[in-house]
């Protein structure tokens, strides 16, 4: 069992979303917070097919409960919009506080559904991070991913093939969100290879065989149902030519992996260095989350290839990730050109250094030390 950092403010007295992907633990951590709170499944056919012949039923059935303080909890919202209009009377006339769970909301946003009026607060789960995991190991997050059932396994493959099936049947497939199946099953793995990177929409709609206005709408769904997410381009009145085009991020480094069939990530490699930064994406991403603070994150990039990898807040942290054993000056030119254009608090190289140095102003730190200090609030406050 794994200690999740989120614990949702509040705990139970206020109602909530949580948003999270498929297999986070978003169950698992709701059990642990609430065990004895009344719970409705609507991955149970049973459970669904009651409620949403009849959503009244959720009404009628809380009225008869003696109310033991604790939320009730509904799993998989997004199956049934109409519920929430329930759920929104439960809230406002009987006090009653909800706890509501999903994968996607995309069937609720663009089906206009009832998202109550900003009663609800909104959290969302991530996979694992460094934070939760004792002894946490590096290396194996990298191969395996942070998913909880992934990252201690022997053998990844496997679940990873079955985690996709269930993606497209349960998100996919199920909810309706394109009928052209195949074609979104080759669209994963085609838009597996802008993870980290800008998109091509045209590139990828003609390796897909659609249009571009579908490659579109596939990327939209893999963000509707948090499968992955853009950063967008730093562009805060800029003296130099910079890029405007977002990159994107699947949401697991693990996903990346099984979907451009990268095979055993090794040190020293390019594809260490690549799994390696997708890896600090998602801790940073987390954190802002987690910490409440919720900081922006994006990237800055010139059009004469100078870089920085993420820039959180508004330029107030710069970070550069280099899966590199020894940091060297060359390895700093994108995080000095970008304090020559923004004043930052802290500019970091995260690597496989040793021991933590600072040259010319700029930290460069080991993995491990930049994490210790982003979770306990000294990268970013």
């Amino acid at each position: 069992m794994y200690k999740r950092i989120l614990t949702l403010a509040g705990r139970g007295r206020e109602s909530c979303f949580l948003w999270g992907p498929r297999q986070t633990g978003k169950s698992t951590l709701l059990q642990s917070l609430f065990p004895r709170a009344p719970r409705y499944d609507l991955l149970l056919s049973n459970e669904y097919g009651r409620l949403s012949r009849r959503p009244a039923l959720l009404r009628e059935e809380l009225a008869a409960r003696a109310s033991g303080g604790e939320p009730v909890l509904i799993d998989e919202i997004q199956k049934i919009p109409g519920l929430l209009d329930e759920v929104q009377w439960l809230i406002v006339n009987r006090r009653t506080p909800f706890i509501l769970c999903g994968s996607s909301a995309r069937k609720l946003k663009r089906g206009g559904a009832n998202l109550l009026g900003g009663r609800a607060l909104r959290f969302e789960l991530f996979p694992l991070v460094s934070a939760e995991i004792e002894g946490f190991d590096l290396l194996r997050a990298l191969n395996n991913g942070l998913l909880p059932r992934h990252y201690p396994a022997s053998d990844v493959s496997g679940m990873m093939e079955a985690y996709i099936g269930d993606y497209l049947k349960e998100e996919i497939a199920a909810e309706a969100l394109t009928r052209n199946i195949p074609a979104f099953s080759r669209f994963l793995e085609a838009a597996a290879f802008s993870n980290g990177e800008t998109v091509s929409y045209t590139n990828i709609a003609s390796e897909c065989g659609v249009s571009l206005p579908t490659a579109r709408q596939y990327f939209e769904i893999l963000e509707d149902t948090l499968l992955g997410r853009f950063v967008p381009a730093f562009q805060r009145r800029p003296k130099r030519r910079v890029i405007a085009a977002p990159r994107f991020y699947f949401f697991d480094v693990g996903l990346a992996n099984f979907l451009l069939k990268r095979g055993p990530i090794r040190p020293r490699s390019e594809a260490f260095g690549k799994a390696f930064e997708h890896f600090i994406f998602q801790e940073v991403t987390a954190h802002s989350h987690y910490s409440g603070l919720r900081y922006p994150i994006s990237y800055w990039r010139t059009t004469s290839q100078i870089e920085a990898d993420f820039i959180l807040g508004d330029h107030q942290v710069a970070v550069e990730v280099k899966g590199v054993e020894e940091v060297a000056p060359h390895h700093l030119k994108g995080l000095k050109a970008f304090r020559e254009e923004y004043k930052v608090k802290h500019s970091i190289v995260v690597s496989m250094d040793v021991r933590p140095r600072l040259v010319d102003g700029i930290s460069i730190l080991p993995w491990d030390v930049f994490l210790h200090r982003l979770w306990k609030g000294e990268v970013v406050r």
